[in-house]
């Protein structure tokens, strides 16, 4: 499997090293910033590295022509039609909620906000409407009481995001497809950034 991975910071590059631990090959690394720590691990490891044109924006020419996935780990840059289907199975984003629950950026912070007390991670398929995709994965984990979103997001969410994408591509090298559950709008929430 080849993939192509649009990301940034300290969860890209744990992607990056959970994906080549894997066994599958990163063939190129996208980011918005060339000085992002993700793009300075991706050329340590001789993979090639890709600067968006349009920081808030992926498109075709972006992505590896041989390309199978496309994986965003934390990126903030929506991945245009034209690159999803540059990529044989479109492309796949973990979100630290238990989607439709807490769409949108600051998804970990809202959880706390709200007091639930369960979160979780959603491996979803890209799509024109953010965080709106077929459900591939999804698990959950209880919060703590007085945890932090940042707290919250090292002791669990970040780990359960590496795992059920590991669980995805698996399932995707067997069946030469991905699963796909449409999620159910009626639980759906789109909370404002916090300010």
């Amino acid at each position: 499997m080849r993939i192509t991975l649009v990301g940034s910071r300290h969860f890209g590059v744990t992607t990056l090293n959970m994906l080549r631990e894997h066994g599958v090959s990163v063939v190129r690394v996208v980011v918005a910033d060339a000085d992002d720590r993700l793009a300075a691990a991706a050329k340590a490891a001789g993979i090639e590295v890709q600067v968006q044109a349009n920081p808030k924006l992926v498109v075709a020419s972006e992505i590896d022509p041989d390309t199978d996935l496309i994986i965003t780990a934390h990126s903030h840059a929506r991945i245009g039609k034209d690159a999803l289907a540059a990529a044989r199975f479109g492309g796949i984003g973990y979100h630290p909620s238990l989607l439709p629950r807490h769409r949108g950026k600051a998804a970990v912070e809202w959880t706390i906000k709200e007091g639930d007390p369960i979160a979780g991670g959603t491996i979803y398929h890209l799509a024109d409407r953010m965080d709106a995709g077929a459900i591939a994965a999804q698990d959950w984990c209880f919060v703590k009481k007085g945890e932090t979103a940042r707290e919250l997001w090292e002791r669990a969410l970040a780990p359960l995001g590496l795992k059920l994408l590991a669980d995805v591509i698996d399932y995707a090298k067997v069946h030469k497809a991905l699963p796909a559950k449409a999620q159910d709008e009626q639980f759906a929430t789109s909370a404002p950034s916090l300010s």
